[in-house]
């Protein structure tokens, strides 16, 4: 049965943390604020990442496919079914999905969510056909944001929107599922764009909001989740070791 925070957004039982295994070359990567030229391998195998990740209780996953989005085509297909196969996480996949045919690829090869970022910027009307055919629960919508303004293809660019206006539009078009990272914040773990987050949720109380960016430490979480994301994606403080994966049952409860 789906549970309700004070304000009404529903939480999903162990799954408010979302490790990130971003992959390039088929090896688990991070960047720092979205340069390739930064990468830092952290595993030769995803797979054993992710096995990690689920044996500490992690419910959900976050798999970019680094490659695919600087290519503009899914490449790690084989990564993301190994991975589906090899554990039961609730995984969204995402990097350079453009067509119909990325999306039922990435489907059946065993995400249960697809993530979309700089199309639905650019071709919206496209995502509503693809929530309309598919499903709004299998899609997750990321918005990359500098200064409040988004940012689309690989962050170069000016998405000519400002976030709660594109989360508006977003809403408009059947979803609630919106991830958000601070490009400001990202790889830097200096703590994450909390006062953004709360602003986003003020004027969208029914967003379904994953924060992504910045997490350093289990306080950063816990201001998160007081602030009321549904959810949060964490990447390098769990691979550097600022925040240790056994910390981290509290917030799945």
């Amino acid at each position: 049965m789906a549970t309700f925070n004070s304000d009404g957004l529903q939480e999903r039982s162990g799954e408010f943390i979302v490790p990130a295994i971003d992959i390039m070359e088929g090896k688990c990567v991070r960047l720092t604020k979205g340069d390739y030229a930064t990468s830092k391998i952290y595993s030769d195998d995803p797979v054993e990442v992710a096995k990690r990740f689920e044996a500490a209780g992690i419910k959900r996953l976050h798999i970019v496919d680094l490659d695919g989005a600087r290519k503009g085509q899914v490449i790690n297909f084989e990564v993301l079914e190994k991975v589906a196969s090899s554990t039961s996480l609730k995984i969204d996949f995402g990097g350079g999905v453009k067509k119909i045919v990325d999306v039922k690829q990435i489907l059946d090869a065993g995400a249960a969510m697809v993530t979309i970022g700089s199309l639905a910027v650019k071709e919206p009307l496209l995502i509503e056909e693809w929530l309309m055919e598919f499903g709004a629960d299998k899609f997750f919508i990321g918005a990359d944001v500098l200064e409040e303004k988004v940012k689309i293809s690989g962050w170069l660019e000016d998405g000519g929107v400002n976030i709660f206006d594109f989360i508006g539009k977003i809403i408009s078009l059947g979803t609630t599922n919106i991830f958000c990272t601070d490009i400001a914040k990202d790889g830097v773990l200096q703590g994450p764009s909390t006062d953004l987050y709360k602003a986003i949720l003020m004027q969208h109380p029914e967003t379904n909001l994953v924060a992504s960016g910045g997490v350093s430490s289990t306080k950063d979480i816990q201001d998160l989740k007081d602030a009321g994301c549904s959810g949060v994606i964490i990447g390098k403080a769990l691979y550097e070791g600022n925040i240790r994966i056994e910390d981290l049952s509290i917030f799945n409860s």
